[in-house]
């Protein structure tokens, strides 16, 4: 299935998988830190996005600390971050509940930063992406990794616009930030 060709502008929905995370005893799942992998990683996104030509105008965070601190170490790579909106409603969320906080975006964003948490956010580049380059899809449905990077795009005068399938899945990175002796 071919994704539609809309009227307007051409925008992004770049979604990013929170890094790995820690499972310390006695912390709360949306308390849960970063692992060191993790912290290795979220800065490798935030180069991703650079050289994919990605960064946002705007990002979503879920409230969970490990989304939150993979957002702050990934824009720590980019010169000026865009605004952040820390959205509790993003930790745990399904389909429809990511898809109603995209919808709220303002028309002016055109790149727009979604970090949040698996399932949720798999389903979504699987619903949105009525195609998809290359075997990105392909990757996608096998797997969305911690850190992963999915880059959705489509034409739409309004992110209301965006539904199931109206989307071209336009590439996927998984960075890894390489350890340090």
């Amino acid at each position: 299935m071919m994704a539609r060709a809309g009227a307007g502008p051409l925008r992004r929905l770049v979604v990013l998988r929170h890094a790995k995370s820690a499972w310390p005893a006695g912390v709360a799942d949306h308390e849960r830190p970063l692992a060191p992998r993790g912290r290795r990683d979220a800065p490798a996104a935030g180069r991703a996005l650079v050289e994919a030509d990605c960064l946002p105008d705007l990002a979503l965070c879920s409230t969970a600390a490990r989304a939150v601190r993979t957002w702050e170490l990934a824009a720590e790579q980019w010169g000026t971050p865009p605004p952040v909106r820390l959205d509790a409603r993003l930790y745990g969320a399904d389909v429809p509940e990511l898809l109603e906080a995209v919808h709220e975006v303002a028309d002016q964003v055109r790149t727009l930063l979604l970090i949040g948490h698996n399932p949720g956010l798999e389903e979504l580049v699987l619903e949105l992406a009525g195609d998809g380059l290359d075997e990105a899809l392909d990757h996608v449905r096998t797997k969305f990794p911690t850190s992963a990077v999915a880059v959705l795009a489509w034409h739409g005068s309004t992110w209301r616009e965006l539904t199931p399938g109206t989307a071209l899945l336009t590439d996927l990175i998984v960075p890894r930030g390489k350890k340090h002796p």
